[in-house]
């Protein structure tokens, strides 16, 4: 959970940094769950459950593979092969998601990994 909420920073700051809404990312990620002309808070509720639904299964996936040794890097590396399937394979399918600047959304993939390996590296040493 943790990296699912602050992982989206690099996304926020950029779209703020260049006027555009910081809205625009999670719309686009309901548009997996609603069609591309609901209504805009439609589209965020459904953004906001999507990508609460992918974080989860991305964080048990990395929480299940990562090493437990460098976790952090080995979740930033995992960042960019998420980034690659979720952008570049899956996300190309829809309008929304692929009109979204691609530098900001591999960042937050990135960030989200590193988190990821954070909180997993954090948890093994409690244990």
């Amino acid at each position: 959970m943790v990296a699912g909420v602050l992982s989206g920073a690099p996304s926020t700051v950029h779209a703020v940094a260049t006027g555009r809404s910081p809205f625009d990312a999670v719309r686009a990620a309901g548009t997996l769950l609603l069609p591309d002309d609901a209504a805009p808070a439609s589209l965020t509720a459904a953004g906001v459950a999507a990508h609460g639904a992918i974080s989860l299964g991305w964080g048990v996936v990395l929480t299940a593979v990562l090493p437990r040794r460098r976790t952090v890097v080995w979740g930033a590396l995992a960042g960019v092969v998420m980034a690659g399937i979720d952008l570049g394979v899956l996300g190309r399918r829809w309008p929304r998601i692929r009109a979204l600047p691609a530098a900001p959304q591999v960042a937050d993939h990135i960030a989200f990994g590193a988190l990821v390996g954070a909180v997993v590296s954090r948890a093994g040493r409690r244990r």
